[in-house]
């Protein structure tokens, strides 16, 4: 059993400031690119930087003392002390107004945006909405809303088994989401939450099948699929919000919708399994 939420007490954390600076080198640059299989020439200083390597950055440094049973900081500090004992990253609205460089001297500006309890079939749920600006100087080429729930253990990990198939793309491209993948996602992200490394973890703690895919690695892959779709153009837009989960042992397929009125939907998924994330990017 969790502890009653304390609602009124959760949301003073609402406009609570985060800064961090953080250089986006070439050494980043090279792993992310080897990483996510990316083309491209090796980085140099002043290059464009890949879409959505900012997930990456201004990460949070908490010594190993301040980590949670789960891997996770533990609650408190800048986000809210949520009694639910899972934490999902459940999606993510940016606008990318421009581009990070090879070599930008990165700021991270995080505000605690808003926090909502909503009941549902499978618990309790609090989501916690969070704006990050990733400003370089007097420029801010990325913004994001990023949303975060917590739910109880006992809610289900999966999509209900009568979900239908997800739907074939008109592009499809296919990841083999491996443990090394997704350890190397994970140390490039600073990320420890234990259900993307520590098998038993994830299935007897939290009750998953095997190890989770990241929700940004997902939306990561996604995005450079349809910048490969779209012949190279970078979308000014780029949504995406997790369905059910995704675990290894399983290959991950990458679908691309047709690309109509500068918009393109997109989603993932394995093989005859539900939409595990979907997403749109946007060049208009």
């Amino acid at each position: 059993m969790s502890e009653p939420l304390d609602i009124e007490h959760l949301k003073s954390w609402i406009g609570r400031e985060d800064v961090v600076d953080d250089l986006l080198t070439i050494d980043l640059v090279r792993k992310f690119q080897a990483t996510l299989g990316l083309p491209g020439d090796p980085p140099e200083p002043g290059a464009i930087a890949p879409g959505l390597i900012h997930f990456c950055l201004g990460q949070p440094a908490v010594p190993m003392s301040g980590l949670g049973t789960d891997g996770h900081p533990r609650r408190g500090g800048f986000l809210p002390p949520v009694p639910l004992p899972r934490r999902m990253w459940a999606g993510s609205s940016l606008r990318l107004t421009g581009n990070l460089y090879v070599g930008d001297l990165v700021r991270r500006r995080s505000v605690i945006a808003d926090l909502t309890v909503k009941e549902g079939k499978s618990g309790t749920l609090c989501f916690v909405a969070v704006d990050h600006r990733f400003e370089v100087g007097d420029r801010c080429p990325v913004q994001e809303r990023q949303t975060i729930v917590y739910r109880t253990l006992d809610a289900g990990t999966s999509a209900p088994a009568a979900a239908p198939a997800a739907p074939q793309g008109e592009a499809v491209s296919i990841i083999d989401p491996s443990a090394a993948l997704l350890f190397r996602y994970s140390a490039l992200t600073f990320n420890t939450h234990r259900i993307h490394y520590d098998r038993p973890y994830a299935t007897e703690v939290e009750g998953y099948p095997g190890l989770v895919v990241h929700g940004p690695l997902q939306a990561t892959l996604l995005f450079h699929h349809a910048v490969h779709q779209a012949g190279g153009a970078i979308p000014v837009a780029f949504d995406f919000r997790s369905v059910s989960s995704l675990s290894d042992g399983t290959m991950l397929h990458l679908h691309a919708g047709h690309l109509a009125d500068g918009i393109m939907p997109l989603w993932t998924a394995s093989p005859d399994g539900p939409v595990a994330m979907q997403a749109e990017a946007r060049w208009v």
